[in-house]
């Protein structure tokens, strides 16, 4: 094979790659002596279909074999030899005739263009200085959670004095049939159903309509299913609603004492201590989102080298969909909504491209460090995306064997973690304690 640089302009080169027609024809003789021995051929002795008929009859059917698979290996061998690392898979353009060199009448050539790896020194993890934020659960925090936590798991008895109405915050027991036009719907009905009046958990306008009734009271509930209801034949339809009213009920919240003996725990100090750790859990989380924030704001001040146009233009295809998606379904944050396509463009542009100076900057630091991700590790995130699919497990499992690109996304993530993990172990990185609200101030993604 021979590989001759063709073009190179800033990342982008072209290759030009000739299989010379002998070697091509060498390895055909080579796949002839392969298979011959296993040919069964009417007028011929088990395995003694001599070369010049296997090629006569097989010839075409097997170089078609060949070239199209040295076509899958040689771009990498080419990139090899040309000591290449490509940012993205080559675009291959075949320079001569296929059919001729089928025939064995001519070289197999072919042009690749493709995108180069960047060469830049990154900086050296251990001159980076870094703050960490740190925050621990206060004691206000923890009777703030626990308060919560009682609310959560408050009771419900029935409302106390002489027919007593429901208010916000009682809970209505009831049996009701609900119509459209006249006819009783599927879903529609339910006996014993429980509502907490200001939850939400009805349809806009029910809950409101329940305000006041009594325990035996029937009430006619009229309302409209919204236009983006989940069930398409009930959208935007009038319905309306018998309700009979069996019980109304006011919450109980539990004594601390009695939540935490119905929780489990030993004692109220117990149920405390839980507290506490799963909220510092969750300030450590949010401690390592912003230390990892600012390790990867000081990479980007700290690098600036050309990108590759492939790379940086299919980033911002992935963000730029997610833009339009969000548009579509009215979520742009009102900032974004007031501004024109064009700068909305060239915003998303710019974070699509520190993206991928940021992915180039810790792959580079991962590589010169030796961080690799090991076949255990992505086995157990491959474990632990199946166990979102229950009863599909297997078929998760078949899946990333199947296609080593989506296999590759499991491991990228992995990767990026270990990375960072690795910088933060040699960089100066102080303890610095805020407030919660500094903590947790300025909360957007990376």
């Amino acid at each position: 094979m021979q590989v001759v640089e063709k073009s190179s302009e800033g990342l982008s080169k072209v290759l030009e790659v000739t299989v010379p027609q002998k070697e091509l024809t060498d390895q055909l003789d080579a796949k002839i002596r392969e298979v011959g021995p296993r040919l069964r051929l009417k007028g011929f002795r088990p395995g003694k279909v001599p070369p010049a008929h296997v090629r006569k009859v097989f010839g075409k059917e097997l170089m078609s074999e060949i070239v199209q698979d040295t076509l899958n290996a040689s771009p990498a061998k080419a990139l090899e030899e040309a000591k290449i690392r490509p940012a993205a898979p080559a675009d291959l353009k075949l320079s001569s005739d296929v059919d001729k060199v089928i025939a064995g009448e001519a070289d197999l050539a072919f042009e690749m263009a493709v995108e180069v790896m960047p060469e830049f020194d990154p900086i050296d993890p251990k001159t980076l200085k870094l703050k960490r934020p740190v925050y621990e659960a206060s004691d206000a925090d923890i009777d703030e959670a626990l308060k919560n936590l009682a609310s959560q798991n408050r009771t419900y008895e029935t409302k106390g004095g002489k027919a007593p109405k429901a208010a916000d915050g009682d809970m209505v027991v009831m049996d009701f049939v609900g119509r459209i036009d006249g006819e009783a719907f599927e879903g529609g009905s339910a006996t014993d159903a429980q509502l907490v009046l200001g939850s939400g958990q009805f349809i806009p306008g029910f809950e409101e309509q329940l305000k006041g009734v009594k325990s035996g009271d029937t009430k006619t509930v009229s309302v409209s299913f919204p236009d983006d209801y989940g069930v398409a034949h009930l959208a935007g339809k009038p319905a309306e609603f018998e309700v009979t009213v069996k019980d109304v009920r006011a919450a109980k919240d539990s004594k601390p004492e009695d939540l935490a003996e119905r929780l489990g725990m030993e004692s109220l100090d117990k149920l405390k201590e839980a507290i506490a750790a799963q909220l510092n859990q969750g300030y450590q989380n949010q401690t390592r989102f912003k230390l990892k924030r600012a390790l990867l704001d000081a990479l980007d001040e700290k690098h600036d080298f050309p990108l590759p146009e492939k790379m940086v233009e299919n980033e911002f295809k992935t963000i730029w969909q997610q833009v339009e998606a969000d548009k579509n379904a009215g979520r742009l944050p009102p900032e974004d909504a007031k501004k024109s396509e064009k700068k909305l463009k060239d915003e998303y542009h710019k974070i699509a491209e520190r993206r991928v100076r940021l992915g180039l900057v810790l792959a580079e630091v991962g590589r010169r460090n030796q961080v690799t991700v090991s076949d255990q590790e992505l086995a157990n995130a491959i474990t632990a995306e199946a166990r979102r699919y229950p009863g599909q497990e297997k078929a998760v499992f078949d899946f990333y064997r199947n296609n080593p690109n989506a296999a590759a996304q499991l491991r990228a993530p992995i990767y990026e973690e270990k990375v960072c993990d690795m910088i933060f172990n040699v960089a100066k990185v102080t303890d610095e304690k805020v407030s919660k609200d500094d903590l947790f101030e300025g909360d957007e993604d990376i």
